[in-house]
């Protein structure tokens, strides 16, 4: 895909995620767009730096860490988002390069990253992975055991804001973006990440803080 095609789908996206909040009943005070970049080089990439745009999502430690920080040098208020499962040992660097992880989801985890944060003085902000399809094969804390985990988080001190969701394929997105609302609401968590290039639209209806759109802007993946 041409550079000048990606831009134009950033600014279709724009567009779409704006109508989306106006026709929507109760939105969130916000709803912020990040640019999945994954799989995706430097060239894709700058068109969107060009217009402005500074929020994109990894799915990646070891990607992310050779694309964005020569990246970072040249644009240093570039906000950079895990947005895929995170092993423990790389929870170091993860910490370190960025500002926010979607995908905590277990206990081991979740202290790796308070050891990590209290290390490198940097505290991330922090979404809650669940599952809300229940996929033995997803990551993810069970809906049941998601109010048990948050509490646990807590506890540890760590900078928890929010929660995310992936639909299962072939599913309405719909109710389990109720769902991942509804769990936030209770736990007063003010994020919510959900809505991919095929949903967000459907997402921002439930009050999506956070759409994370690949795909739709870049293409296919390389």
């Amino acid at each position: 895909m041409t550079q000048e095609q990606i831009a134009r789908n950033f600014a279709l996206i724009l567009a779409r995620i704006e109508a989306a909040r106006k026709s929507a009943l109760k939105p969130a005070p916000f709803t912020k767009l990040i640019a999945v970049s994954k799989t995706h080089d430097t060239q894709h990439i700058r068109p969107l730096l060009e217009a402005g745009h500074r929020l994109f999502g990894e799915s990646r430690v070891q990607e992310a860490q050779a694309k964005w920080l020569p990246l970072k040098r040249d644009y240093p208020d570039i906000e950079l988002h895990l947005i895929g499962p995170l092993q423990t040992n790389k929870a170091r660097d993860a910490a370190h390069l960025f500002d926010a992880i979607h995908s905590l989801d277990r206990e081991k985890l979740a202290q790796a990253l308070k050891n990590e944060c209290e290390r490198a003085g940097r505290s991330p902000a922090l979404f809650v992975q669940v599952n809300t399809g229940e996929e033995p094969q997803k990551a993810g804390v069970a809906t049941k055991d998601a109010a048990a985990f948050i509490a646990e988080a807590r506890e540890l001190g760590l900078n928890l804001k929010g929660l995310m969701c992936i639909p299962p394929v072939g599913e309405a997105p719909a109710p389990h973006f109720a769902l991942l609302a509804k769990i936030a609401a209770e736990e007063g968590l003010p994020l919510l990440s959900m809505g991919m290039s095929d949903d967000f639209e459907t997402a921002i209806r439930f009050g999506a803080t956070h759409v994370r759109v690949g795909s739709a802007i870049f293409g296919d993946r390389d």
